[in-house]
This record gives C-alpha cells, structure tokens and sequence, in this order.
C-alpha cells in the first residue's frame, strides 16, 4: 500500500461563514499536514489523515484571528490542533467519492461526511508522481464547542452556525 503526503506548497485547508447573515468571511489554516495511505484512483480502500494547527488560522484579520484563537472559540491554547480520520469511503463514480470520518475540533469528535473529487495523477518538475483532489463539506459550529455568539441592535445574528470547508490538495507519493 502506498503513502502519499500532503504537498502544503499545492495545498490549501480553508472555511468559509456568514457573516451578519449577509456577507462570507474565509478563512485558511497555513500550518497542516495528511496523509493518505492507498491508491488515489480508488479510494475505497484508503486511509485519509490530515491535522491543523490552530494557531495558524488566517482570516486576514488579526483581531478576528486572535479571537478565533481564544477559548470563546477554538481555544487553541488548551486545544491546539483539529485532526481528521476517515472511517469510511464510498465510489460515487470514476472521480467523486464520499469520505467519512471524524473530525475532532476542541476536544470534540463527530463523524462528518466530506465529497471528495479526485482530479489525477501527474509526475512533477521534479519527477515525483503526485495526485490532486478538492474536497468540500459542512459542519455546524457549535457541534464542535464553537459556542460564541452575539445579537447585533437590530437582533441580527453576528456569526452563522454552518461553516463551509473547502480544501485543495496535492499529494505526494513516497518512495
């Protein structure tokens, strides 16, 4: 069985929330890794890892960021990755999958279902073979701990329940 690991120069692990209930803030994790043990071309049988640092966030704010760090959030003090482990891997055709797992986020775990399209296998400039997928998925925040919450005057919600995940990734196969 082959191990392939995550090239976090073509990789990217990002979110995205409403915001007032009007707008979407993203966000991205800049420190992770994953792996994945198997064969990218039928990953029924594979076994799919990743992890972030959650001092890493980047909303492009740094406010916001040392917010999300603190325990009205993420508490990355007391809680300083979220980790993925798939369970199970459904083939919904040549190129999508099912993958699920669970997803611990602040000392929680619960399964989670993320649809995952497999874009091919390419060699490198440096003559690596290397396996590129997008994978998406929603979670609800507060299943996770994420708890914070504000009313704005008007009684607007200030941050959505539903966080959107969006993750771009390589994998590099090992020698």
């Amino acid at each position: 069985m082959a191990t392939w690991t995550i090239d976090i120069a073509h990789a990217q692990i990002g979110f995205k929330i409403k915001h007032l209930v009007i707008s979407t803030v993203s966000g991205k994790f800049t420190s992770f890794e994953g792996k994945l043990e198997g064969d990218p071309e039928d990953l029924t049988k594979a076994k799919i890892s990743f992890s972030a640092d959650i001092d890493s966030i980047n909303t492009g704010n740094e406010q916001r960021d040392g917010h999300l760090k603190s325990a009205d959030f993420f508490d990355a003090a007391n809680h300083p990755k979220l980790t993925f482990s798939s369970t199970t891997i459904e083939k919904k055709n040549d190129t999508e999958y099912k993958v699920s797992g669970d997803l611990t986020i602040r000392g929680t775990t619960k399964p989670i279902t993320l649809n995952v399209e497999f874009g091919g296998i390419q060699n490198n400039l440096y003559g690596q073979t290397v396996a590129g997928f997008e994978i998406t998925g929603k979670i609800k925040r507060q299943d996770y701990g994420l708890i914070w919450s504000a009313v704005t005057e008007a009684g607007g919600i200030v941050v959505a329940e539903d966080v959107k995940i969006a993750i771009d990734a390589e994998f590099v196969k090992q020698q």
